[in-house]
């Protein structure tokens, strides 16, 4: 996911490494925290992949600072990566919000219905953080205040998500 946000964010417009990690932070920092020791190496990966070009420009008050920019390659690598992103980006709510927030730069409609579609198949299969003799636990059977609280927001949450994903591939399929 990290390789998807550095590409994303660089798709909309070159950045230095501290604009990009403040960003990458922004987007799920708060639930996964962004280090200097991970941001960095990808970084080198994807410059030394030819996925990512830098320069050195000035620090306004500080050091000369590394500016990043996607090339035509990273382009290409982060459009297959919205194409068809894991089953992890899929299933996971903070790694499809990282796949939601770059899929405006596929160009196809059709394309990003597909993805939607993908998200919603999963959301309607039925599922729960508890299970009992391989059946999925309703928040109304779980003899747990804070269980049901659990499974009463995550229920609450995943039917504004699945009217939402609904609407959005309704309006995707309308304009391809």
């Amino acid at each position: 996911m990290l390789e998807l946000s550095i590409l994303g964010f660089l798709a909309e417009q070159p950045l230095h490494g501290y604009e990009l990690k403040e960003r990458i932070k922004a987007l799920s920092g708060h639930v996964r925290p962004v280090s200097d020791g991970a941001l960095y190496p990808a970084i080198t990966r994807l410059v030394t992949a030819g996925k990512l070009d830098q320069h050195t420009e000035e620090g306004t008050s500080a050091a000369p600072r590394r500016v990043l920019s996607l090339t035509g390659k990273g382009r290409e690598d982060l459009l297959e990566r919205l194409r068809h992103p894991k089953p992890a980006e899929i299933t996971d709510h903070v790694r499809f919000n990282t796949v939601l927030a770059f899929l405006r730069h596929l160009p196809d409609p059709h394309e990003q219905a597909a993805v939607l579609r993908r998200r919603l198949d999963f959301l309607e299969t039925p599922a729960s953080f508890f299970y009992r003799d391989g059946e999925p636990v309703r928040a109304e059977e779980t003899g747990d205040l804070f269980r049901q609280g659990m499974l009463r927001v995550a229920r609450a949450t995943g039917a504004a998500e699945r009217e939402w994903l609904t609407e959005a591939i309704s309006q995707l399929d309308q304009a391809s």
